[in-house]
């Protein structure tokens, strides 16, 4: 009897072995096939201009106009398919090898024309005009920019990843960037909310900054800061209302010398964040390109406002 006992615990654990293994096969087969989504061309695309965009096939060949698209479509593994970009597309550091084609607005429609490309894919601070002179040569040209906001940049990577058959690798993109703005939310919630000034410009190149309606103001507010010019919409501001508000910290970009500069220039040199040393530095093309890198720019705002959470 005890062994009868035995050899049916046996079958039964065995039993509920297979079928955890199986459930295991399935999910995996499951979260495989969710990634591996594969796109049907002839595609249908929808562009910020609310042009209705067919895609033949899937491009082989593309230029990018825009560095946060250029950024894209490396992280979708799809960076071999480039051949031409812009001079500020500087990130990741294979994309300085692609031949350039020109600035943001301006991009030579020759050197674009030459590379024959199945497709090119600008993005904000595009001009009307370049488009049409590339619809004029028949080149096939997407335009893709989302709302100012972290769900625009989801929406571009997503849209991104469906135009380059790269589904399964823009929703992992995503999802990561979820989580971590998500964990950096609740890092923050209940905390304490330090004034912030963040700096695009000073000086003699006029004071501008993030107001209100912009993106980098939800970062600045995600990250559990205030932004002091959330008062007022677009990106032009005073000195004087900098001085009037007193930030308790100022935030500038890592490049151009910016923070020596800041040091230096009257108004700015005698607040109290200056004086108490809180003017920092930050690499601003991780919040300014609505890019796969953004929630690293959020977590880079983060432990700046809030250092004691990130030790």
């Amino acid at each position: 009897m005890k062994i009868f006992k035995k050899f049916i615990v046996s079958c039964l654990f065995l039993t509920m072995l297979f079928s955890l293994s199986a459930c295991s096969n399935k999910n995996a087969n499951s979260s495989k096939a969710k990634n591996d989504t594969k796109i049907s061309y002839p595609l249908n695309i929808k562009d910020s201009y609310n042009r209705e965009v067919t895609i033949e096939k899937e491009p082989e060949k593309i230029v990018s106009l825009a560095p946060n698209i250029t950024e894209t479509i490396f992280a979708l593994g799809k960076g071999d398919k480039l051949v031409g970009k812009t001079d500020y597309c500087d990130y990741p550091e294979a994309s300085k090898k692609i031949q350039s084609v020109g600035g943001l607005k301006n991009p030579n429609i020759e050197k674009i024309a030459e590379l024959k490309p199945d497709l090119v894919i600008a993005s904000t601070h595009f001009d009307k005009k370049v488009l049409q002179k590339l619809e004029a040569l028949n080149i096939k040209t997407v335009v893709l920019y989302g709302k100012d906001n972290l769900d625009g940049a989801y929406s571009t990577i997503e849209k991104l990843g469906t135009i380059l058959n790269s589904k399964g690798k823009s929703n992992e993109i995503v999802s990561n960037m979820k989580k971590k703005v998500n964990s950096i939310r609740e890092k923050v919630k209940g905390k304490s909310t330090p004034s912030v000034y963040y700096v695009i410009s000073y000086g003699k190149f006029g004071d501008y900054t993030a107001g209100g309606d912009t993106f980098i103001n939800e970062l600045i507010e995600t990250a559990g800061g205030k932004n002091i010019a959330s008062d007022v919409k677009g990106w032009q501001y005073s000195i004087e209302k900098v001085i009037e508000k007193n930030p308790y910290m100022v935030i500038c970009s890592k490049y151009f010398d910016a923070k020596k500069g800041i040091q230096n220039t009257n108004g700015y040199k005698d607040l109290a964040a200056i004086k108490n040393n809180k003017l920092y530095e930050i690499d601003n093309n991780l919040l300014d390109r609505q890019g796969p890198r953004l929630a690293d720019g959020l977590e880079a705002l983060a432990k700046i406002i809030h250092p004691e959470l990130f030790k």
